[in-house]
């Protein structure tokens, strides 16, 4: 009896260590700033576009502005 006891406790342990392994959250903080990222990248896309969509000059102005900025900042990454 002890010898079965100790056979499913030991399988328990496993899948519980198993459980742990999988159920980490490292690298969730990554996958939300990279989708907070996408999603704003996605409503500047948006204004812009809604924008050029105007005979006015003030909505071609801002759009330009937000195409030159973005086109900077994509400018400035540099990869190592």
């Amino acid at each position: 009896m002890d010898a079965l006891y100790l056979y499913f406790f030991r399988r328990a342990e496993r899948i519980r260590r198993l459980l742990d392994r999988t159920s980490s959250e490292r690298g969730q903080g990554t996958v939300e700033y990279v989708g907070l990222i996408l999603l704003v990248s996605m409503l500047m896309v948006g204004m812009v576009a809604a924008m050029k969509g105007f005979n006015g000059t003030s909505g071609t102005e801002i759009a330009e502005v937000i195409i030159s900025k973005i086109k900077q900042a994509v400018n400035a990454i540099t990869f190592r």
